[in-house]
């Protein structure tokens, strides 16, 4: 058990955390509905009883090769049922899961076996377009040893990379070896947007509690179908897409490589009611040529999140299909401190963050750690409740940021709780430039940045500059046939955007496509590189 088992009793007590586990919930589908779907990816369905049994399948293999409970077991597979399966294995084998991004890098990759010391990795045979037969040793050369390397066949058998293979072995019963809901189950990362990932460590509860929140959030029952287009190891992915489905017992549309034109394809054959998105994602969605035909009124709920939600698109979609598009103030690390509902206004839904949770005692603090939540903020938001993680692992010093010393979970950004009692974010404590003195929000800028016409994805960041220190670079990517010059985006910020003149991006980077990092997100880190690169060379 990785919490203190007081707390545990004490929010068991109370409602927010169960006794049985993810794997107790597939067990008990597969029993009463063997042939429904719990999985649907575009070529094929995996029903409750064959998720069940690839997961047995997976636990058989792990505890064949000799891997002990609590042993860390990486998973690097694309976002579809595959990695649901081999989460569910590991659980079942009383192994701690590693999540991996599906476009993780040989360098992540390696960095989060070694931090987390993996003694086997889950792969497909292929990974996007790449014979996975080769990686153990690539990962070596990068100095991560990792034992076992296990592959997951089509048909659902899981079988060792190279000669022979372990004998096999029973599959563990939950009672044997299996993980319980407060215990360390899963280490994934936050999304690598600068540098090396951080790895958060993760046990069930947190999640099962969060899947109910977002039930109630969303009006989620039984009759309820899931797309979740969000990277699979990941806060959002998890509760998606592995979590609420077991909970409530519902089918859950995944896709293992996300394209926007599949993603609308998906919506159209499945019917899915709830849609799972980043904002990222629902930005492309909105503005592709392809939705502008398609039949997207199936879906009731949109939960969006990860970055600001962009207004224009949610209020035409919600317009359109009479959905309702909601949102989570919260991360990896935290879960949620406050939450937007089917119940509230448009404007507070796409605005706002919702309002406080009240199972999570958030309070707001000042920089120098007095709390100021009396007064409403701004300050940097920091809570305590069932939602939240035990931290990160192996790293005190970054859990000695992460937490105050009263054990309060601390967010990036700086926030505001109105006297309506929503959560407003002011900003991010690391996303601020500093102009001349001037302080300039990162998310103001991208918000108006992104209301242009032609402008497909944008990230905005700074460059340095010998007489203000830091000037405003605007980087984008066009929607197809459109063309941006700094001249017509600096027109369109000030007439159409209003926005104020200090704040204009003085920079201009136009690209193909934004690199994005392993958990779907703009990759901040690599956008500023290629941005400072550009303007220097200019």
């Amino acid at each position: 058990m990785i919490v203190d088992p007081e707390l545990a009793e004490r929010y068991t007590d109370a409602g927010w955390w169960q006794d049985r586990s993810i794997g107790d919930l597939v067990r008990e589908h597969a029993d009463r509905r063997p042939d429904l779907p719990a999985y649907i990816e575009p070529a094929r369905t995996v029903s409750w009883g064959e998720y069940d049994r690839r997961a047995d399948a997976v636990a058989t293999a792990l505890v064949g090769a000799g891997v002990p409970p609590g042993a860390r077991v990486a998973l690097l597979l694309p976002d579809g049922a595959d990695f649901h399966v081999a989460a569910l294995g590991a659980e079942r084998a009383g192994a701690v899961a590693v999540g991996i991004g599906a476009r993780a890098g040989d360098a992540e990759i390696a960095h989060l076996a070694r931090h987390t010391g993996a003694a086997a990795i889950v792969t497909t045979a292929e990974h996007r377009g790449r014979d996975m037969s080769a990686l153990p040793v690539a990962l070596a050369g990068l100095g991560a040893q990792i034992p076992l390397h296990l592959v997951l066949a089509d048909d659902g058998e899981a079988a060792v990379n190279g000669p022979g293979g372990p004998p096999p072995a029973p599959a563990p019963s939950g009672a044997e070896r299996g993980i319980g809901p407060n215990d360390l189950w899963m280490i994934n990362s936050t999304s690598g947007t600068t540098g090396l990932p951080k790895c958060v460590t993760q046990h069930q509860n947190r999640w099962i509690c969060f899947a109910r929140l977002a039930a109630r959030a969303g009006r989620l029952d039984g009759r309820d179908v899931l797309l979740g287009a969000v990277p699979a190891p990941f806060g959002f992915g998890l509760w998606s897409a592995h979590v609420t489905p077991a909970v409530l017992g519902v089918p859950a549309v995944v896709l293992p490589r996300f394209e926007t034109t599949t993603m609308i394809e998906m919506i159209e054959r499945e019917r899915p009611t709830v849609l799972c998105a980043v904002s990222t994602q629902f930005r492309m969605l909105m503005r592709s040529a392809r939705a502008g035909g398609a039949d997207l009124a199936s879906v009731r709920v949109v939960f969006t999140g990860g970055e600001a939600i962009p207004y224009e698109d949610a209020a035409e979609f919600e317009e359109r299909t009479g959905a309702v598009v909601l949102n989570f103030f919260g991360s990896n690390e935290s879960g949620a401190f406050s939450c937007t509902t089917a119940d509230d206004p448009r404007e507070a839904r796409l605005t706002t963050g919702g309002r406080v949770l009240p199972e999570m005692d958030v309070r707001l603090f000042d920089e120098a750690g007095a709390d100021v939540t009396a007064t409403g903020g701004p300050g940097q938001p920091g809570g305590k409740g069932p939602l939240l993680s035990p931290g990160y692992y192996a790293d005190d010093a970054a859990n000695a940021e992460l937490f105050t010393e009263d054990g309060y979970l601390l967010m990036g950004d700086l926030v505001t709780i109105g006297e309506d009692g929503y959560v407003r974010v002011a900003g991010r404590k690391s996303d601020i430039i500093i102009r001349g003195g001037k302080n300039i929000s990162v998310q103001q800028v991208e918000q108006a940045v992104a209301s242009h016409p032609a402008v497909e994805l944008c990230a905005v960041v700074p460059v340095p500059d010998d007489l203000y220190g830091e000037r405003v670079c605007a980087v984008v990517s066009t929607l197809p046939g459109r063309e941006l010059t700094l001249d017509a985006l600096t027109a369109h910020l000030l007439d159409a955007a209003g926005l104020s003149r200090e704040l204009l991006p003085e920079h201009l980077v136009v690209l193909p496509e934004l690199p994005r990092s392993s958990g779907d997100k703009i990759a901040k880190g690599e956008v500023r590189r290629i941005a400072v690169e550009r303007v220097t060379r200019a």
